[in-house]
């Protein structure tokens, strides 16, 4: 969903989105589990956790930074679901490069991502 996309960085709610599209909050729900076979939750981690992963791949911002950036007010509530998500800590992720990842973006995939429709296996 594109308002994802464009507003991650805020403090976004699937009832937000619902007034914006001038849908239900349930409708949305049906559509996040239906087409993509996530949850908006899933969806809004995923999209920050990309864009958290670019930051430090990319830019000399310091984690603090880059959580502020994506729509987390503690660096430590981000740090822990960066490394859910990627499986290590931001800091070691800058470390060690982007690493690889099976979608060619270079960015780790091994949190609960969703490619072309369909959950992909940790």
């Amino acid at each position: 969903m594109a308002i994802v996309h464009e507003d991650y960085a805020t403090d976004l709610s699937l009832d937000q989105i619902a007034r914006r599209v001038a849908s239900s909050r349930r409708q949305l729900q049906r559509a996040y589990s239906e087409i993509g076979n996530t949850t908006f939750r899933e969806h809004l981690t995923r999209v920050r956790m990309q864009r958290a992963a670019d930051m430090l791949a990319t830019r000399g911002l310091t984690v603090r930074e880059v959580a502020r950036r994506v729509g987390y007010r503690q660096p430590a509530q981000f740090a822990k679901a960066f490394r859910r998500y990627q499986g290590v800590a931001p800091s070691a992720f800058r470390l060690n490069g982007a690493g690889t990842s099976r979608n060619g973006s270079g960015i780790l995939a091994t949190g609960p991502a969703v490619y072309g429709g369909e959950r992909q296996a940790a």
